[in-house]
């Protein structure tokens, strides 16, 4: 019985690890740069590395607030019906962030990250064990979501800065 207990833990520990380390290594993508480089337009599409860093947190804000819904049994309304799809939400949501100044950017982003991880060490060891439809919509709002803006900045940073 005791193995069975720790279990649940030990995958929620591996899976705040993994979300960690994608959270670093995005971080990592670019750490360095200037602020004039992190605003400069065209990393991915016209948008700079502060337009990507306020995207991750608005994603991440909806992991907050979809994954309690989830939890209840309940399903979150869709991206599609509510907003005409993810690029017309994701559109509308970096418009509502654009006048905000990097820096406030950068401590939204630390404090939504800081709240996701502090929720998820409170939700049921159990949706951390296997592909729940919880797990599922946390890697696809971070831990899934975060390489593929890091890969885009570094290849932007491959390209010249």
């Amino acid at each position: 019985m005791t193995m069975r207990r720790r279990a649940p833990e030990a995958m929620r520990a591996r899976l705040l690890d993994r979300l960690d380390a994608a959270w670093r290594d995005l971080l990592d993508s670019y750490a360095g740069l200037a602020d004039a480089d992190l605003l400069a337009p065209g990393v991915t599409g016209a948008w700079s590395v502060r337009d990507i860093v306020a995207h991750v947190s608005v994603w991440e804000e909806e992991a907050l607030k979809h994954l309690p819904l989830v939890l209840e049994g309940e399903r979150p309304p869709r991206y599609l019906t509510t907003y005409g799809g993810i690029d017309a939400f994701n559109a509308l949501m970096i418009e509502r962030l654009r006048d905000l100044p990097l820096p406030g950017v950068l401590r939204r982003r630390d404090d939504v990250h800081r709240r996701l991880v502090a929720y998820l060490e409170t939700v049921p060891a159990e949706q951390c064990v296997r592909e729940t439809r919880f797990r599922r919509r946390l890697r696809l709002d971070t831990f899934g979501h975060y390489p593929k803006h890091a890969a885009g900045i570094r290849a932007w940073r491959e390209r010249g800065v």
